[in-house]
């Protein structure tokens, strides 16, 4: 346990100008404060945030983090307010205590709720100055070193995944990778500590065997840099038991099979010896192929920089070589802390905020999302994705998330920009908005003022950024669409029953639907999440609607058969009750092969989807209307089913003649033909086809994947 001279002599190995006087008011007001608290272990609770001080010393942070630091729940767990920190210690303090109590304050109910809301206030926190990550860092590493306290196991595991899944790379995302390890090690401990242990004592066993070895590597490193007339300071680090886990189960292989166990840091004074040091190291060593990175030129995300290169060492063994400035080294331990180190209490320079730009959009995509869940979902994606560099026209170097589209690439340049985004360019060549992004590659995005997103973007886009950008335009599109079709759905009814329609009406049972306004009856009609019967019955529940017939007109496609054949006999399917009305749904066009299910449709009697269907999502809570169907036996002569294909082709002349040629050819007969989108380069069109089966649709469909001028064909699975 630290005390307050202990802190301070710290303080003053790094900063000699240093006055003790604030920390040790800060000692006393947190003492005063949490007087008579006291932590699940049974030791006062203002040992807690001196020791997280403590931590923040040890990186050399500036004098306001480690005043917050002691501070830290003064605001959340005791009386004190903000205003009184703002006299006693300043506005900087009391704003950075502030940000740190934010995070704490977690208002959801639900488990998952609780992460996600938690994670927000986080990022919120951030955004006004990252020294408040800094010290809930630092407290949560404290809070890991003394887990043991709490008795009940399954808190243990709750705090340990947590930190696994949120702490820990957030520290490597800010280059923290001193506290990242440690980290990952304590929660590792807690979730599995039989396989740490496992490892711990193969490790034990491989330094007595090897005694020396290291040691030898280095010398025979340090001979051949010395012969280059090459200054540099060599040292062996083991790879921590996590990650050494990590790539136990990432590569599926045994511990005796792991060649990297360990890695050799070669320290120089400057960037020019860095690329001296490698060649010299390469015209000794062969490299092992793929084994070569350099971050030096291109610097990771959280602005990691070094060279990275494995030989085949003295004795023929496979070593990993890390090459690096001295102020790379120190950077590589504390990430965005090292600036604090040189510069007591300024914010870093604009450059090296750039390197942090993912914050600033995990920020955005705070302004996009409505629920909790969504930010989570799109955050995780921004937080654990692989990232490829990429670049703009100008040769601004971007770094975006593995599998990243040109979509994804426009609304990283700008939300605008994407918004505004109608084709692309890659390596000066028009290609495909899906087009999966690589290394290096140039791209430059084609806007025009009157475009807007388009849902179907939402399937291939890997960036929260642009994926709830995408949402929140569906969103306020498409609640107005619903609600016109559901208020005429409505209408349709009351005609059919004799009233007249009226909005006074749908006003009386806004309660019952837990609705604000009509509005929101109407869009929950239109959307499908609501029957327009139910809400007619609501209305009028002592009304009797007499059972009539349907048109054979409203029969869809419940008897289509090929053009020419009798249109009385009934597709065969079975788990049907004689009579019952049917017809297939028109949003996936089941044919004769593929695993259906039956909807029981007010009204409509039974509609047929295949078991993918993305509209089943609606049905979901009404399990009662399932039914187990499937296809039955037809006559002799195949039945015509409708398949639907999405195709995007090259805008070429003659280019829809060949498509319908390739169907004809492979005996189908196009029924509808829809153009959904087009540009100067290439249509998007939806297409139906009579077919025999699904064999028969896939046979048209690998025909169609061989024709050049098509870059895409699905079929279509859409609502």
């Amino acid at each position: 346990m630290i005390d307050q001279e202990q802190l301070v002599d710290q303080i003053k190995s790094y900063k000699t100008d240093f006055d003790p006087a604030i920390i040790e008011r800060a000692y006393d007001y947190a003492k005063k404060m949490h007087e008579g608290q006291t932590r699940a272990s049974g030791e006062p609770y203002y040992t807690h945030p001196v020791e997280v001080a403590s931590i923040l010393a040890g990186m050399k942070m500036d004098t306001g983090t480690i005043v917050t630091a002691i501070l830290h729940d003064t605001l959340e767990d005791t009386d004190a307010t903000y205003e009184d920190l703002e006299k006693q210690f300043g506005k900087e303090v009391a704003d950075l205590v502030n940000g740190v109590s934010k995070l704490t304050r977690i208002e959801s109910q639900t488990v998952e709720g609780k992460q996600a809301e938690n994670f927000r206030k986080l990022l919120l926190a951030m955004s006004e100055d990252i020294r408040v990550l800094l010290v809930k860092l630092a407290d949560r590493l404290h809070n890991m070193r003394t887990l043991q306290g709490f008795k009940d196991k399954d808190k243990q595991r709750r705090i340990a995944l947590e930190t696994l899944e949120i702490y820990a790379p957030l520290s490597e995302r800010i280059g923290v990778h001193q506290m990242k390890e440690e980290l990952e090690d304590l929660a590792f401990d807690v979730l599995n500590s039989e396989a740490r242990e496992s490892i711990t004592n193969r490790l034990d066993y491989l330094r007595k065997e090897g005694k020396g070895v290291a040691d030898t590597i280095i010398k025979e490193l340090q001979s051949h840099l010395k012969k280059a007339d090459i200054k540099a300071e060599i040292n062996g680090r083991e790879k921590t038991r996590y990650s050494i886990w990590k790539k136990m189960q990432r590569k599926n292989v045994a511990f005796e099979q792991l060649s990297d166990i360990m890695a050799f840091r070669i320290v120089m004074e400057s960037v020019e010896e860095c690329y001296h040091a490698l060649g010299v190291i390469h015209s000794h060593y062969p490299s092992v192929p793929g084994r070569f990175k350099d971050y030096i030129s291109t610097p990771k995300a959280n602005g990691y920089r070094s060279i990275h290169t494995t030989v085949m060492g003295p004795a023929q063994q496979r070593i990993e070589i890390q090459i690096r400035t001295r102020e790379m080294h120190y950077e590589a331990d504390l990430g965005v802390a090292a600036h604090w180190a040189y510069k007591e209490g300024e914010m870093p320079s604009l450059k090296d905020v750039k390197k942090y730009r993912w914050l600033r959009e995990l920020l955005e995509i705070l302004e996009q999302e409505q629920r909790p869940e969504d930010f989570w979902e799109n955050t995780k994606l921004e937080l654990f994705q692989e990232q490829v560099f990429v670049f703009s026209p100008k040769g601004d170097l971007i770094e975006m998330p593995n599998g990243a589209t040109p979509i994804d690439f426009a609304y990283a340049i700008h939300s605008d920009v994407g918004d505004r985004c109608v084709g692309a360019k890659i390596n000066s060549r028009i290609a495909p908005l899906n087009t999966k992004l690589a290394n290096g590659d140039q791209v430059d995005i084609i806007t025009a003022k009157t475009q807007n997103p388009s849902p179907t973007w939402e399937r291939f886009v890997v960036t929260g950024k642009a994926r709830s950008h995408i949402r929140k335009f569906i969103r306020n599109q498409q609640r107005g669409e619903y609600a016109t079709l559901g208020k005429a759905m409505l209408q349709k009814i009351f005609r059919q029953e004799g009233y007249d329609f009226t909005e006074k009406a749908v006003g009386g049972i806004l309660k019952k639907f837990k609705a604000e306004e009509s509005d929101d009856i109407y869009a929950k009609v239109g959307s499908g999440l609501l029957v327009a019967r139910d809400v007619f019955k609501a209305i009028f529940p002592a009304h009797k609607t007499e059972v009539a017939k349907r048109p054979s007109s409203e029969m869809d496609q419940a008897t289509m058969l090929r053009p020419g054949k009798n249109k009385d006999a009934p597709v065969p399917i079975k788990g049907l009750i004689p009579g019952m009305a049917m017809h297939f749904a028109r949003c996936c066009h089941p044919l004769p092969g593929d695993r259906i299910v039956g909807i029981v449709t007010t009204g409509k009697g039974v509609t047929i989807h295949t078991i993918d269907c993305e509209t089943l999502e609606t049905f979901a809570d009404t399990p009662e209307r399932w039914l187990d169907v499937s296809w039955g036996e037809g006559s002799d002569t195949p039945e015509a089913h409708v398949g639907r294909l999405n195709l995007t082709f090259s805008n070429e002349a003659g280019a829809l003649g060949t498509i319908t040629t390739v169907i004809a050819a492979n005996g189908g007969n196009i029924t509808n033909l829809k153009i959904t989108s087009r540009s100067v380069d290439f249509w998007d069109i939806v297409i139906d086809i009579y077919v025999n089966d699904t064999k028969h649709l896939n046979n048209i469909i690998a025909a169609l994947r061989a024709t050049p001028i098509i870059a895409s064909v699905e079929r279509s699975r859409g609502r």
